[in-house]
């Protein structure tokens, strides 16, 4: 038996994949749309996104709602409170990519941290090219412990994270630098 989240959909995306259906990221999508027509900081997008959980959660069809589907609620809902504006604008942004800090460590091996820094690029730049506009690390303290082979925080711990964080927005930021160039050339 599948039992789904909160008895919400999977949603999948143009390339096929699913993805969980997450308030979050399509606030965010429905913030961008209302954003783009004129309304800044809009108070709605959660409401209109918690009409939209309603009707999934009550609705939903069997297995996944496309990624079209999900936006044509979207719409509905926009048009129907009298934001056709917003509805015409809206586009779903691409989902968040998620990066487990601790399993790339766990990837790498206990004192890695060459292959750990390895792999923490190649996993950013490969979310990065697929188009995300955000993303989300996690397990950073366990990631550290893990790399030191530490069971308690400990001062070389400190350091550690202080690298990685400081990996992780220059690359984003070389990753983003790269792009552009590439575009203009």
């Amino acid at each position: 038996m599948i039992a789904l989240k909160n008895n919400l959909p999977l949603i999948r995306l143009a390339n096929g994949n699913l993805t969980p259906f997450e308030r979050n990221w399509i606030i965010r999508s429905v913030s961008a749309a209302a954003s783009q027509a004129g309304y800044r900081k809009w108070w709605l997008s959660k409401h209109v996104v918690e009409a939209v959980t309603t009707y999934f959660q009550q609705e939903a069809p069997a297995g996944a709602v496309t990624e079209p589907q999900l936006s044509t609620a979207v719409s509905s809902v926009l048009q129907v409170i009298g934001y056709a504006d917003v509805a015409g604008r809206f586009q779903l942004l691409p989902p968040p990519a998620r990066i487990s800090l601790s399993e790339l460590a766990s990837r790498a091996g206990h004192g890695y941290e060459l292959i750990f820094f390895d792999l923490l690029r190649s996993e950013l730049r490969r979310a990065l090219r697929a188009g995300a506009n955000r993303i989300e690390f996690s397990d950073l303290r366990r990631c550290v412990k893990l790399l030191r082979s530490a069971k308690i925080w400990r001062r070389d711990c400190v350091g550690l994270n202080r690298e990685i964080v400081s990996f992780i927005r220059e690359e984003i930021q070389a990753c983003t630098v790269t792009d552009l160039q590439t575009e203009l050339s």
